[in-house]
């Protein structure tokens, strides 16, 4: 009888692992870019320093700083272009000598297209390379189960007004 019931539950487990993996198929391969709109100080500021300095000044390069984001994403460089995401999230320089920080971002689509798709990015970023690579480690929605990769590159720094542009290039597979 136990030999009955464990060939039952192995056949069982059986064809429930080939109906769930003849679910997802092949993955898919999705490139994108589009542009962070990064103000770092100011009324309107979409990065704040979490720890806090006392005179305001944000210290990117300090060993330890928390940073909390929530930048809006623009298919294109200039600041009025459409929004399609959020860029939500957290940045710690995680290096002694403040040349890396580890970035926790969350990329939340508002447009069309990927509306209510989140992609998930996270590592090191070394924050002082004109291009700086990090992970995709997952979404949802439409990218569920993603992974890939993302590259930023600030293309623009307007230091009075504490603005930055930064592209990101994004490739995924995902199994939507």
């Amino acid at each position: 009888m136990a030999s009955n019931s464990i060939l039952l539950s192995s056949f069982l487990l059986l064809i429930i692992f080939v109906c769930s993996n003849s679910e997802l198929g092949q993955p898919k391969e999705t490139k994108m870019a589009f542009y962070f709109q990064d103000y770092s100080g100011g009324p309107n500021a979409t990065v704040i320093e979490i720890t806090g300095q006392p005179n305001g000044l944000l210290s990117f390069t300090k060993f330890g700083a928390i940073f909390c984001t929530d930048d809006p994403i623009t298919e294109g460089f200039d600041e009025s272009s459409a929004q399609i995401a959020r860029a939500q999230g957290l940045y710690v320089t995680s290096a002694l000598d403040g040349s890396n920080t580890h970035v926790l971002i969350s990329i939340v689509f508002t447009n069309n297209e990927y509306s209510g798709t989140t992609l998930e990015v996270q590592g090191t970023s070394a924050q002082f390379e004109r291009v700086r690579e990090v992970a995709v480690v997952g979404g949802t929605g439409i990218f569920r189960l993603a992974r890939g990769y993302a590259t930023f590159e600030t293309l623009h720094y307007d230091h009075a007004l504490h603005y930055a542009v930064i592209q990101c290039n994004v490739t995924v597979y995902h199994y939507y």
